[in-house]
């Protein structure tokens, strides 16, 4: 019996991360450059993209780094950066309430002085 539309929940109903690592997939020939890779496309369909590095020492790549290269890729806010951070924290392995005090209490406030 084939399955309905909507009849199974998707890896964005499931708000499931996606860790994804532009800069780990150039590297890797894995897409020609950060502007063909899908995090943009992921993000804007509302997937809950997250900003990683792979083997950090090996490609000396940053988060921050990693952050750099999406804004140039894509135009990127502070708004845009908050939101993956949150995205992040959201799906950390600690508990829920602890999740949320980082949110509320360190992340939130100091996107908020970046923002203005």
């Amino acid at each position: 019996m084939a399955a309905r539309r909507g009849q199974f929940p998707t890896l964005r109903d499931k708000r499931s991360p996606l860790e994804l690592s532009p800069s780990s997939n150039v590297q890797t020939v894995g897409v020609k450059s950060i502007a063909e890779h899908p995090f943009d496309l992921l993000a804007r369909t509302r997937f809950r993209v997250t900003v990683n590095t792979d083997a950090r020492l090996m490609s000396d790549i940053s988060v921050s780094l990693e952050m750099c290269g999406l804004v140039e890729a894509f135009g990127y806010g502070c708004g845009d950066l908050e939101r993956f951070t949150i995205n992040a924290k959201k799906s950390a392995f600690i508990p829920f309430d602890e999740r949320l005090a980082i949110i509320d209490e360190v992340i939130k406030p100091r996107y908020a002085v970046l923002i203005g």
